[in-house]
């Protein structure tokens, strides 16, 4: 049993249960899903009156609390009970072989030890990638008023026009840093 558990999920099954967060949400008269709410909620819980971003009734939302938790001991149930023995992410052959052009060789694991390595992070493109990528990151979720799983989950089934624009700039962020600055990261182009 838990060896099937351990496989991924087909996207018939996956992408409606997803698809059923906003429904959900909306019969518990929210309108708002999203990580990075989150992320607030736990440090005006943590640091109460300090800054004034912080400053409010964090305790109203309670559920997201719970969500962030439930995301933690979940990725660690599958870490551990759930594990699979080879955990290589399949990806196409194509996307193999222009990655290996860009000299990234470590397939073996989730992520490339070229991108998420302690080796790897004192390199140009390891710090790049993953300092100022994460800053861009947290900074954008903020500037956009969400993160990409507010916006394309909850926003766009709501038919808010901001989340649209996020998501597209999201989707146009990726496909810059993809066809730009990995192969200027990794001295290709």
């Amino acid at each position: 049993m838990i060896e099937t558990l351990s496989q991924p999920w087909p996207w018939w099954v996956a992408g409606p249960l997803i698809g059923l967060i906003v429904p959900l949400l909306l019969l518990a008269g929210s309108k708002k899903f999203g990580l990075s709410t989150s992320f607030r909620q736990i440090c005006a819980a943590a640091a109460p009156g300090q800054i004034e971003y912080f400053r409010y009734d964090w305790k109203r939302g309670m559920w997201r609390l719970m969500l962030i938790f439930g995301i933690i001991g979940g990725a660690a149930i599958a870490a551990t009970l759930l594990a699979s023995p080879d955990p290589v992410v399949g990806i196409s052959p194509a996307t193999h072989a222009d990655l290996e052009a860009l000299g990234i060789s470590d397939f073996k694991g989730m992520v490339p030890s070229e991108f998420i390595s302690w080796s790897g992070l004192l390199t140009l493109p390891g710090f790049v990638m993953v300092v100022v990528g994460g800053f861009l990151v947290g900074f954008g979720a903020r500037y956009a008023d969400g993160c990409t799983s507010g916006h394309a989950i909850s926003g766009l089934s709501t038919f808010q026009f901001s989340s649209l624009v996020a998501v597209l700039g999201f989707f146009a962020g990726g496909l810059v840093a993809t066809h730009l600055l990995l192969p200027v990261l990794f001295g290709a182009w």
